[in-house]
């Protein structure tokens, strides 16, 4: 059944989930106003070895299901934050006007759109997606699904995900399996994601070590080589990227 609400924002009945949905809200907020988000900037010598190193772990799983160049292909960010993830698909070949986000902060969703201004940026909630059935090649959630606490909500995020994307597409999950000093996100494990997936062959990459090992190290002389040799290290690679083939 095609799901088009027409306004892309969560209704206020209970099966929506607006209840995790007004406090992942709150969480993002408040970040925000303590300037956390600054500790994110691309630039810094960690955050940029963190950076690339997701970035080799996508190009990898996008070039195995011979997705790349990008052209012609309509891609949904769920949860797109400022749009950073969206332009980084520039570089692989997408067109601007083939690009679409949500996100539930308007002022972010205002800054992807001064961004992306061809894109479709919406305010929205990725439990209820405003998007026709099969309608997207490729839907991206970067460290969404740890942000929700509830696991019926994590569960509609993947059914709409799902949903939306065409046959033969992917739906690309980065997030992580440990992050013991977040209190308000719970780590998605491999297990559970197969588990909101069932039946979807899934394809998982390592993709993140653990940003306090890379703090400690890139700064050093040899750091970055130190880095990347402890990626081959399973335990100690925080996040991953998994391509959940739809």
């Amino acid at each position: 059944m095609t799901r088009s609400t027409g306004s892309g924002q969560a209704d206020d009945d209970p099966s929506t989930g607006s209840g995790e949905t007004e406090r992942v809200r709150a969480a993002y907020a408040r970040r925000a106003e303590l300037g956390l988000d600054a500790r994110y900037d691309y630039w810094t010598p960690a955050n940029l070895y963190i950076y690339q190193q997701r970035e080799r772990a996508l190009l990898d799983l996008l070039r195995r299901n011979r997705l790349l160049p990008l052209t012609g292909r309509s891609v949904l960010d769920a949860g797109c934050g400022d749009g950073a993830v969206l332009r980084d698909l520039l570089r692989y070949g997408a067109a601007e006007a083939g690009l679409h986000g949500i996100d539930l902060l308007p002022d972010r969703v205002d800054s992807a759109r001064e961004r992306l201004p061809r894109a479709r940026i919406d305010v929205g909630d990725a439990q209820r997606l405003d998007y026709p059935d099969a309608s997207v090649d490729l839907v991206l959630a970067f460290t969404l699904l740890s942000s929700l606490l509830d696991a019926a909500a994590r569960r509609r995020v993947c059914d709409e995900m799902a949903r939306v994307t065409k046959p033969g597409g992917l739906v690309l999950v980065y997030d992580f399996w440990t992050n013991p000093m977040n209190r308000d996100a719970r780590p998605l494990r491999r297990a559970e994601l197969r588990g909101l997936f069932p039946g979807k062959r899934i394809e998982f990459r390592a993709a993140t070590l653990a940003p306090p090992i890379v703090r400690a190290l890139v700064r050093l002389p040899g750091g970055r080589l130190a880095c990347s040799a402890l990626e081959v290290i399973p335990f100690v690679q925080t996040h991953y990227l998994a391509a959940i083939h739809v």
